[in-house]
């Protein structure tokens, strides 16, 4: 004779979360957070030794279309000899294609400002430690005159918006 055999029946399963799924999720976003603040410049700004310093003491004017060994190009971007360096963390008007008149205007007064306070003394250019180079091929740069950042200092007077990854309207 023929015995049954036992089938359990199938519970249909659970979407709570386990007590071990919660302490686990406590331990590692906290720290995905803190990995990705540290190596992105946009969330947190460069701290401690990035790489090399360079100490710059050249006079600045606005750039004209020649080959200027140091000019302003806009209110965020300049250049040092063959080499195009963009201010980290920062991103002000354009000048070349403005989407509006205020843009344009806004955009000549923040090169102009960037132009006077890289002509007030040596300042240093600090390299971030993961993000040298933009899509452009411009460098990115932080710039410190006495422990303060120049792009802060734009930031605050209301000539660029902090660079979150995309641009902000200025129209």
């Amino acid at each position: 004779m023929a015995t049954k055999r036992f089938k359990p029946t199938r519970r249909t399963p659970s979407f709570k979360p386990q007590r071990r799924d919660i302490k686990l999720a406590l331990l590692v976003v906290p720290g995905l957070l803190l990995l990705g603040g540290l190596l992105d410049p946009k969330l947190i700004g460069p701290i401690g030794p990035l790489g090399a310093t360079e100490v710059v003491t050249a006079r600045f004017t606005a750039c004209s279309g020649g080959a200027d060994p140091a000019c302003v190009i806009d209110g965020d971007t300049f250049r040092l000899g063959d080499r195009t360096i963009r201010i980290t963390g920062i991103d002000a008007p354009e000048i070349g294609k403005p989407l509006c008149p205020a843009e344009a205007e806004l955009g000549r007064r923040s090169a102009a400002r960037l132009l006077e306070l890289l002509n007030q003394g040596q300042f240093h250019m600090i390299a971030h430690r993961l993000q040298r180079e933009d899509r452009n091929g411009r460098y990115m740069m932080v710039l410190r005159r006495n422990g303060d950042s120049i792009g802060a200092k734009l930031i605050d007077e209301g000539l660029a918006h902090r660079y979150t990854g995309f641009k902000i309207s200025w129209c």
